[in-house]
């Protein structure tokens, strides 16, 4: 069966196959993910911690759960929540992604079961997970109110997904277009599309119209003086990040 494709973008789709080899250089095409990646760690541990009160001091604090990484790249999330103890599923539209992950995991030493797939063909298929991450992926979607839609159907009731994306502000254009793209020619140029930045207010409106329940919202703030990234409960004018859960 031909898995339903509505809500991918193949432009988008094409745009990340090219870098797909640029994966795990922290100095390449990925390397504002790279930076972000310790922030975006930080936020979902602790959240899956609390929602599943697991000690992330403890060996394997995740050992149990199910968690799917959808737009999963070259797995710069899913190998942390493997080496966690959980069973860990990476899913990605963009082909070239799959075997750079595969690859990387088995020399890193880790299982992680690597898809080239999307949100909607899991969802057909009537999986569903205790944990779904799902960060930059919103803005790169044709239709981000029926992603998420189709997302909140591969959580388990009771279940937690947490969701990031760029805030569609005058700072978010000089930020991550004119800055990352245009000076520090970190992205190639037309990787983010202004037009589609999603605001928290409109994100939790769609999570919620979706069928989930947005609990939480932080932002993640740059210092470019201390090229370092934190969490901020007050400035979500970039890049932010969403926790919603499933009515059990």
């Amino acid at each position: 069966m031909q898995p339903t494709l509505n809500t991918v973008d193949p432009a988008e789709v094409a745009k990340f196959q090219a870098m797909a080899a640029e994966w795990w250089d922290p100095n390449g095409k990925f390397k504002p993910l790279h930076m972000l990646n310790p922030c975006r760690l930080d936020y979902i541990t602790r959240q899956i911690a609390a929602e599943y009160d697991r000690d992330l001091s403890a060996d394997l604090p995740f050992k149990g759960l199910t968690i799917l990484d959808i737009g999963c790249g070259g797995g710069l999330l899913s190998e942390p929540m493997a080496r966690l103890g959980a069973s860990v599923v990476g899913a990605d539209a963009a082909a070239g992604n799959i075997p750079v992950a595969q690859v990387h995991a088995e020399q890193s030493g880790l299982t992680i079961d690597y898809r080239h797939t999307t949100a909607e063909a899991i969802a057909e298929a009537g999986e569903q997970f205790d944990v779904v991450i799902n960060m930059e992926v919103v803005e790169h979607v044709a239709d981000p109110q029926e992603f998420l839609t189709v997302c909140q159907r591969l959580v388990k009731p009771g279940g937690l997904m947490l969701c990031s994306t760029l805030n569609r502000t005058v700072k978010s254009f000089g930020a991550a277009i004119i800055g990352a793209e245009w000076i520090m020619r970190w992205l190639p140029k037309g990787t983010h599309e202004w037009h589609k930045f999603i605001t928290p207010d409109e994100l939790f409106d769609m999570l919620t119209k979706g069928g989930l329940n947005p609990v939480d919202r932080k932002g993640f703030v740059f210092n470019p003086l201390g090229w370092s990234w934190s969490i901020s409960d007050r400035d979500l004018s970039v890049n932010y990040v969403t926790a919603s859960t499933k009515p059990a």
